[in-house]
């Protein structure tokens, strides 16, 4: 039949479809998918943390500054003691008060809160137990700093108070104070330290990686109060203590020679002075005096001069003690002998330049022996032309003038010895009688030293043992010996000091009862801004003991003499009698018995 306009036949049924089940993905292949995931995280993480801790090593800093707290631990600094064992310099216990100033300003200050947190507030509770003030401290706690001293050089008690006030930011460490037994003995030989402990001067400077040891160090973890965190991280490298260190020096004798020497100064009103006592055969220096000297334990004020040794850093020209090299010069040329007789004007003469005896007198026939005791100025220079100026200057070299002596203490100075072809027409008499030249006065007493061992220089030192890292002292080695002159000539050279000390010498002050003394005064005029200038002198006497059989040698040389007494014999010498004297008694040498030969000075005495 025929389909009615516009119906469509319905669409017979489809049939019914069957269910695809998909399979998953493989177990295997999600975990290699999620550990990829994982590892890409992971690296993002790393290379950012590189980038901070690496590349931007501020944040890493930050982070370890506000967890970690790290203190250095001192190590404790070695003693200075005298050749007894006595106590020169040592360390006791004090406390030191610091601030963390970042710490602080990131404290939380709870509202209401018992213990202060700011600086204002910690400043206020903290000044009256410190001695400081408020304001001061207030400042120091507001720095943009990590830490910061508040208070230094405290007792324990103080520290222990500190601590139980329990500041945020507020610490106390342990620290050693150096302290001087004797307050100013030998200051100019041990130095002073910084209130780091580092040597600064003397001893303590020239020894100081012996003395200070190496320090330790301890690390905490810290809340944001900056209170040590019990449970939190903590290692600590304990310090290596510092060594002793043994002087040469013979406590007893530094004293009296310095007590001697201080009052000399203040006497004459010189400007400085030294005493040295050494011990001729070793060259180890028993006693190093200077006048005015410093207290180590109160140095604020003190002059930078004052901190220094004129004994090793000042160089001065030294007068008529240096004509003993002129005269041992000229005995070892055979250009003259001790009882050779000269015709000594009061004045000569030498190329155009006119030289003067200390004082006016008739022409004199003065053995050699007699200019040296009499310290004649123009004796000296007529056997000085005799000897010429190389060989003039090679005894002065070979002495030790121009020269460090080498005694290990810093600032040492080594003088001015002129090359023959830098000498004027007055350089050869200038030289011959200690003038011109210029060196310290352990250059000077160096001198004496060679002539009364028989003509052997040794290296003077001032450290007799070291202690080692087991507590056992290490002894250190005497001084290099070097021959300068024959024994001849040094035994001629000792008998002709001789008669320096004598009544007809210019030492008859410097005689010691029951020895025999052999020494020689000096009286020059002092350089001051590349002049010589009137009334200012340097005094001196040096000389050993006893002569026949030396053992001791004393220098006592007075700077900026002049304005009461300046002649070394009246000046220095009776320095030197009182220091010696102390020195043969203490070191326990005992006169030899033996009478000294009456010394022919002039033509016609007995031979």
């Amino acid at each position: 039949s025929p389909r009615p306009v516009g119906h469509r036949p319905a669409r017979p049924p489809r049939p019914a479809r069957t269910p695809v089940l998909r399979e998953l993905a493989a177990p295997r292949k999600r975990l290699h998918t999620g550990l990829v995931a994982v590892l890409v995280v992971l690296s993002l993480v790393g290379v950012r943390l590189v980038q901070l801790q690496g590349l931007t090593p501020a944040y890493a800093d930050t982070a370890e500054q506000q967890r970690l707290r790290k203190t250095v631990l001192n190590a404790p600094r070695g003693e200075i003691t005298d050749r007894n064992g006595q106590a020169l310099a040592m360390s006791v216990q004090a406390r030191a008060v610091y601030g963390e100033p970042r710490t602080i300003a990131k404290a939380v200050c709870p509202e209401g809160a018992k213990v202060p947190c700011d600086p204002a507030s910690i400043a206020l509770v903290l000044a009256p137990v410190l001695g400081v003030d408020a304001g001061e401290l207030q400042a120091k706690l507001s720095k943009q700093t990590a830490f910061v001293y508040l208070a230094r050089d405290l007792s324990p008690e103080v520290g222990v108070k500190v601590r139980e006030l329990r500041l945020p930011g507020v610490g106390v460490l342990s620290e050693e104070r150096r302290t001087h037994p004797a307050k100013d003995l030998a200051a100019s030989v041990i130095g002073y330290t910084d209130n780091e402990g580092r040597g600064l001067g003397g001893i303590e400077s020239a020894w100081n990686a012996v003395l200070a040891g190496k320090d330790g160090k301890a690390v905490a973890a810290v809340d944001k109060m900056g209170r040590v965190i019990p449970t939190g991280q903590q290692s600590e490298v304990e310090p290596v203590p510092g060594r002793d260190v043994q002087l040469t020096i013979d406590r007893d004798l530094q004293y009296y020679a310095q007590d001697l020497l201080a009052k000399e100064v203040a006497a004459t009103e010189a400007q400085n002075g030294s005493v040295v006592v050494m011990d001729v055969k070793t060259g180890e220096v028993l006693a190093l005096a200077t006048a005015p000297t410093f207290d180590p334990d109160a140095r604020q004020g003190v002059s930078s001069e004052r901190l220094g040794n004129p004994a090793v850093r000042d160089v001065y020209e030294p007068g008529s003690v240096a004509k003993l090299m002129t005269a041992s010069g000229a005995l070892e040329a055979g250009v003259v002998s001790p009882q050779e007789v000269l015709t000594v004007p009061s004045t000569i003469d030498v190329k155009g330049k006119t030289f003067h005896d200390s004082h006016a007198h008739k022409v004199e026939r003065l053995t050699f022996a007699g200019v040296l005791a009499q310290s004649s100025n123009v004796g000296t220079i007529q056997v000085a032309e005799r000897l010429g100026p190389q060989r003039l200057h090679d005894i002065v070299d070979r002495f030790g003038y121009g020269k460090k002596v080498g005694i290990g203490l810093p600032g040492e100075s080594r003088g001015v010895l002129p090359a023959v072809p830098d000498w004027s027409n007055s350089s050869l008499p200038t030289i011959a009688i200690g003038q011109g030249v210029s060196g310290t006065v352990l250059n000077a007493l160096s001198v004496y030293q060679t002539i009364a061992n028989d003509g052997v220089r040794i290296t003077p030192t001032i450290v007799r043992s070291v202690v080692d890292t087991h507590g056992t002292p290490e002894v250190k080695p005497h001084g290099a010996a070097t021959r300068i002159v024959s024994p001849e000539v040094a035994a001629q050279v000792r008998s002709m000091l001789e008669g320096v000390v004598t009544a007809e010498g210019t030492g008859e002050l410097a005689a010691v009862p029951g020895y025999r003394i052999a020494g020689k005064t000096g009286t020059a005029q002092r350089v001051v801004d590349g002049r010589y200038v009137g009334g200012n002198y340097t005094s001196s006497f040096i000389g050993f003991a006893p002569a026949d059989a030396p053992r001791l040698v004393t220098a006592v040389v007075l700077q900026g003499t002049g304005k009461k007494g300046y002649y070394g014999g009246s000046t220095a010498g009776p320095v030197f009698q009182g220091v010696m004297s102390a020195a043969l008694r203490m070191m326990k040498v005992p006169p030899t018995g033996t009478v000294a030969p009456v010394p022919c000075l002039v033509e016609g005495c007995p031979r």
